[in-house]
């Protein structure tokens, strides 16, 4: 039952954390106002990098927003890391693989789910049964294999280039290479799990056992794999690889932010309590010390 207890500890963490750092983000003070175009939530203008502001007097106007525009554009960037394969193409082959594989083991984690609910009425799921069970059964294998050779060649690749690469070296950190030999770490572990149990029968049966609030019988691989994946959940909302939260925040209120600041708006507003902001940080720039003086 600690292994039950274990899972769904790290479950609700994660999605606590990551709420967590949404709402952080959400109450942080107003950045400063970049305003880069094009801003794709300009309606009609977007495209071109035209702004409400290029119209006379449109201070007396309304102002078409699109979300939908903004949403678009945000999703290119979420679901193809469309930046990173417009300026670092040979990066995005390595990094758009692992991603991709996440994505597909989201979905393969769902299929366990569904396979789960399938048997708990009454089914099983397996290659000869046909029909649903037969389907839930193609998709959670073809996902689930897909997915991890992915991740595992994404995670590989990504370490490779850390290290050979000059400009990527000199800039990464243990932690990076420590977040992608993680992932790895969880990944060879799954991949010797499903060796043993190519139909993943486990899979479902983990989560059957957390739908019906029974003991999760695992040991050997599956067992080391749960934990470090448990571990995983843990650790990714307290790191850099919470970008997942960041994202929205960076694109919606950063790049894109260009409402008007009017008198008694609530630009004006988060402005003002923006200027009463004192950091409880300093530069760690050797140059920029306290005390010292700025021109040395």
């Amino acid at each position: 039952m600690i292994l039950t207890i274990f899972v769904y500890t790290a479950l609700f963490a994660f999605i606590f954390l990551s709420l967590a750092k949404a709402w952080s983000f959400a109450k942080m003070p107003m950045h400063s106002r970049w305003e880069l175009y094009p801003v794709p939530k300009e309606k009609g203008r977007g495209e071109y990098g035209g702004s409400y502001y290029e119209e006379e007097k449109w201070f007396e106007k309304p102002r078409e927003v699109s979300f939908a525009g903004e949403l678009k554009d945000m999703l290119k960037e979420m679901l193809f890391i469309k930046n990173l394969f417009v300026h670092q193409r040979p990066m995005w082959w390595v990094s758009y693989a692992l991603h991709l594989g996440i994505y597909t083991l989201f979905l393969w984690t769902a299929m366990l789910f569904v396979g789960a609910i399938t048997e708990l009425s009454g089914s099983v799921v397996a290659a000869e049964t046909g029909g649903w069970a037969t389907l839930v059964y193609y998709v959670t294998y073809v996902t689930g294999i897909i997915g991890a050779i992915l991740v595992a060649f994404g995670t590989i690749g990504l370490l490779f280039r850390r290290l050979t690469v000059e400009t990527l070296k000199i800039y990464s950190t243990p932690q990076d290479y420590f977040n992608l030999l993680f992932i790895f770490a969880v990944t060879a572990t799954g991949l010797m799990a499903w060796a043993a149990d190519p139909a993943f029968n486990y899979g479902r049966d983990i989560f059957k056992s957390l739908l019906t609030f029974s003991p999760i019988q695992a040991e050997g691989a599956l067992a080391l794999h749960i934990v470090l994946l448990g571990l995983l959940l843990l650790y990714i909302p307290q790191t850099k690889m919470s970008h997942y939260v960041g994202k929205y925040f960076s694109f919606h209120t950063v790049l894109w932010e260009n409402d008007p600041n009017l008198p008694g708006s609530e630009v004006e507003r988060k402005v003002r309590e923006g200027s009463k902001f004192k950091p409880s940080q300093t530069w760690s720039a050797p140059h920029w010390q306290p005390g010292k003086p700025k021109d040395q």
